[in-house]
């Protein structure tokens, strides 16, 4: 689903042609701040309106305008969250008005693209199969300050690419499926687009890929975007995982377990909208992506535990866990995106349960190269999303070791440190600066997003039920800083 048509407007917001007027306050009492909207405040009071975070009221004030008004509380820490998370609920929650008008107002002023950009977070929404006719939210959005509506638009649009491709379900987004989206995706933008077909893996070597998807009637792809700005100042290769159905393979996974498992190539959308908002605003750093995707099915043909898969660039990898198989398709996208020699590797995933064990459902699991980590925990913080920093213990690579490989892809019977044990493996898949024996390891970041991904719980903020694009910002945030 698009999001709403956003727009920054100078004009007044009671001659406008607004549906519903919104006007975003913090705690009372502030009457500096609403000397704009004489008596609203009185009539505020009245009611007992605080506002309080979160807290809405509706509101008539004829002398002023005869358009509805919406009052919506943005609390008493006012900052850039604070604002955005306001502005995105109101839209997420507000039905039956085309036409939005968002007023700024106090400190809530100080964050104009901030609302813009919670505006176009709240806009989105998923009813592709509902047979009833849903009830519309706005689809018109006018932010009545000097904000970059145009910037907020590309973020909403890319975290809204996720979104869609999250949701839909798996027997409508296979992987030739997603691999067409991402060519629909870039279409028209300075992105260049290859994809290998399970013919063109097996001649190049991608033996993990094919491996996980071997098992399944629908074909693996591998999907390479290019944004190569001229002169630009930095490589930041990106590698998602995109499992499009994961039912674990021969290690098949319980039935409550595989609920949900069309979530599973969220990280391949995520480095997919990553380029594509990159492209957009023209970013000065060249961006590319790799997007590993296949089925993970039990059949016949599946791998078995104890198989030995051969990975691009010639890594050998004991399966002892064919629900361990997100870690196997990204050692193929990590080994082909250092043979670019790019400055940095990011790798995206739903990797692992262990890392909602860890850090619950919100935070993202951050791992790799201290400077990297630390430059993306920036990002996310600039971003307002939740991250962490999580260890690569050394004294667990032994662990890595298989008696008839290079590698095993899991701890069978162990479950301590599983997160961690997935980090070091795909640690081991990035290459090396150079030719040079002697060169060191391409700064690598691995981002689990298995528990940030996707929101079971009640809608809060700009969030919605489903798929939400966690990470999405804060590598957007990431690729268009200047290097």
């Amino acid at each position: 689903m698009s999001v709403a048509d956003l727009v920054a407007s100078s004009e007044s917001p009671v001659s406008s042609d607004a549906d519903l007027l919104v006007v975003v306050v913090g705690t009372f009492p502030n009457a500096e701040a609403l000397s704009a909207w004489p008596g609203l405040e009185d009539s505020l009071v009245a009611t007992g309106f605080k506002g309080t975070a979160g807290s809405t009221m509706r509101v008539s004030l004829p002398a002023v305008t005869d358009k509805p008004i919406l009052v919506a509380g943005a609390g008493s820490d006012i900052d850039a969250e604070a604002v955005r998370s306001i502005v995105g609920q109101v839209v997420r929650a507000t039905t039956g008005f085309a036409k939005l008008g968002i007023v700024l107002t106090g400190d809530t002023a100080n964050y104009p693209e901030e609302a813009a950009e919670g505006a176009a977070l709240g806009s989105y929404s998923f009813d592709s199969y509902k047979t009833s006719t849903p009830t519309e939210r706005a689809t018109s959005v006018v932010l009545f300050a000097e904000a970059n509506a145009d910037r907020a638009t590309v973020i909403g649009d890319a975290v809204a690419l996720v979104k869609d491709l999250v949701n839909m379900p798996a027997q409508d987004m296979g992987p030739s499926e997603l691999a067409d989206a991402a060519v629909v995706a870039v279409e028209g933008l300075p992105v260049t687009v290859t994809v290998l077909d399970e013919k063109m893996l097996e001649e190049k070597g991608f033996g993990g890929i094919l491996g996980v998807g071997q098992g399944s009637d629908r074909a693996p792809r591998l999907v390479h975007l290019d944004y190569n700005p001229e002169n630009a100042e930095r490589h930041i290769a990106l590698v998602g995982k995109g499992i499009t159905f994961d039912t674990g393979g021969l290690s098949l996974k319980p039935a409550a377990a595989m609920v949900g498992m069309k979530e599973d190539m969220a990280g391949a959308a995520t480095v997919l909208s990553v380029v594509q908002a990159a492209a957009r605003l023209g970013g000065n750093n060249r961006v590319t992506a790799w997007m590993c995707i296949t089925d993970n099915m039990p059949s016949g043909r599946a791998i078995r535990p104890g198989d030995v898969l051969t990975h691009f660039g010639g890594t050998t990898v004991e399966v002892l866990n064919t629900d361990a198989e997100g870690r196997l398709v990204l050692g193929d996208g990590i080994a082909a995106a250092s043979e670019e020699r790019p400055d940095v590797i990011i790798d995206v995933a739903t990797l692992t349960g262990a890392i909602i064990v860890a850090l619950g459902m919100r935070h993202t699991g951050v791992f790799g190269d201290e400077e990297i980590v630390a430059d993306i925990l920036e990002s996310s913080a600039m971003e307002d999303e939740l991250a962490w920093h999580m260890p690569l213990p050394e004294h667990m690579e032994s662990e890595l070791d298989s008696p008839i490989a290079d590698m095993q892809n899991a701890k069978i019977g162990d479950s301590a440190g599983g997160a961690l044990f997935a980090g070091l493996f795909l640690r081991r898949f990035v290459g090396k600066t150079s030719d040079a024996e002697d060169a060191p390891r391409i700064p690598w970041a691995h981002l689990d997003i298995a528990g940030s991904s996707w929101h079971k719980g009640s809608p809060y903020g700009y969030t919605d039920k489903g798929a939400t694009g966690a990470s999405v910002r804060s590598l957007i945030n990431l690729v268009t800083r200047n290097a």
